[in-house]
């Protein structure tokens, strides 16, 4: 008799304690439990085989959302994939962008958070601001500037 079987028969057993069955109605009931029970493990162990297969599948910039970035590896979902999140899988954000495909520039975050960050540095215009402090800077301190 295989595991399945004992475990089907110990529900089977505990239903029976329950409410009043006939033999038939439990033989019926043990044997559904028992094809349940393997039909489970049966699922788990494809997907714990499969899970990697899965994910390589996809494509990576699929998982970049407008509001969402899903990691790939675990499947969790957030605004950023950080660098601590991915050291916790042994990963770098360079490897992680080499093992599913995503280009080398591609920010790991959603899209919103990515225009509004745009939007946020164009408001702020840094450049003009480095350009004006060059402009009235000494030229000595501007050569200092060159030789480094």
């Amino acid at each position: 008799m295989d595991d399945f079987m004992k475990h089907a028969l110990e529900i089977a057993t505990a239903q029976a304690g329950v409410r009043p069955m006939t033999p038939e109605e439990f033989m019926a009931y043990a044997k559904d439990m028992a094809d349940g029970l393997r039909g489970i493990a049966v699922a788990g162990e494809l997907a714990a085989s499969e899970e990697e297969c899965i994910f390589v599948v996809v494509n990576g910039m699929s998982s970049i959302k407008d509001n969402s970035i899903t990691c790939l590896v675990c499947g969790k979902k957030g605004k950023v994939l950080k660098k601590s999140h991915l050291a916790g899988h042994g990963m770098t954000p360079k490897e992680y962008r080499e093992k599913f495909g995503i280009k080398k520039g591609t920010p790991l975050m959603c899209k919103a958070l990515v225009k509004a960050r745009r939007a946020q540095m164009n408001d702020m215009k840094l450049w003009e601001r480095r350009a004006d402090k060059r402009s009235t800077m000494p030229l000595d301190a501007l050569a200092d500037m060159s030789d480094e």
